[in-house]
């Protein structure tokens, strides 16, 4: 019984942001049980070690370059996909990110943040997540089936000191998340789901150049405070995240929809004292 609620082999899953540590390492997990992979990335490809894993799992895959905040470009890696594949079973928005110039710090403080840059991290994490909702979410109205997972931050829960433009837009796609898991079962079908994970303290390409010091390989004051204040003690890897994905777009939580479900080494639960 438990084995049938959680196969998930042949199920199509887009992954967004797969060139990223954590789509990367879900896009090569799910393929590793079976699922049928599509990555979409923009820029850089997913790194080597990923596509090895992906080709030797003999999973079905596919890869689009592709701009998640561009209507076009998102529509028409969905009629690709759709030709390729025939259906779409899941969404999975891990694309987002922080810039450097939206970071308040001495040399930078929150009255000099730029509306480009902040415009630009609202613009990849929020509508880099809503657009991919509106294209791959129609095809699921239409076939009244289908999972959105959409990865939010332990900084949408508990805004964090220094980024003001990354916490505020990963706090809307918490609320985004929430509406559209509603309006999706009421107005379509209650077997879409919608639903967000928070990760903890990850070290990847936005925030290394906040937690470690980039002389000397040691944790920056911020990433010595973020150890400090998970009781775990440790920072996440991104496989940390996988099972709850797996959960998450598996027939064993067909009743979940509309939360959001930290992944943090206790971050949250802790007062600090």
């Amino acid at each position: 019984m438990i084995d049938k609620l959680f196969n998930l082999k042949k199920k199509v899953v887009v992954i967004t942001g797969a060139s990223g540590s954590i789509g990367g390492e879900i896009s090569a997990s799910l393929a590793e049980i079976g699922c049928s992979v599509v990555l979409l990335y923009n820029k850089n490809q997913p790194e080597d070690s990923v596509m090895k894993r992906i080709k030797a799992s003999q999973s079905d895959y596919a890869m689009y370059m592709c701009d998640v905040t561009s209507e076009e470009g998102l529509k028409s890696s969905k009629d690709s996909i759709i030709k390729e594949f025939g259906h779409i079973d899941g969404l999975i928005n891990c694309a987002g990110g922080n810039h450097p110039r939206a970071t308040t710090s001495p040399e930078n403080s929150f009255f000099e943040i730029s509306n480009d840059s902040f415009e630009w991290v609202t613009k990849l994490n929020l509508m880099g997540t809503v657009l991919p909702c509106q294209t791959f979410g129609e095809e699921f109205s239409k076939n009244k089936k289908g999972n959105i997972i959409n990865i939010s931050s332990m900084a949408a829960i508990r805004p964090l000191t220094k980024i003001p433009a990354y916490s505020s837009s990963k706090a809307a796609i918490n609320s985004f998340t929430r509406w559209l898991s509603v309006y999706m079962a009421t107005e379509y079908s209650n077997d879409i789901r919608v639903n967000a994970i928070a990760p903890g303290f990850f070290i990847g390409k936005q925030n290394r150049f906040l937690l470690i010091d980039k002389d000397t390989g040691n944790y920056t004051e911020r990433g010595k405070s973020i150890i400090e204040h998970t009781p775990m003690g440790k920072f996440g890897e991104p496989k940390q995240l996988v099972s709850t994905v797996i959960w998450l777009l598996s027939d064993y939580s067909n009743f979940v929809t509309g939360v959001l479900i930290p992944v943090d080494g206790g971050f949250d639960a802790f007062g600090g004292v």
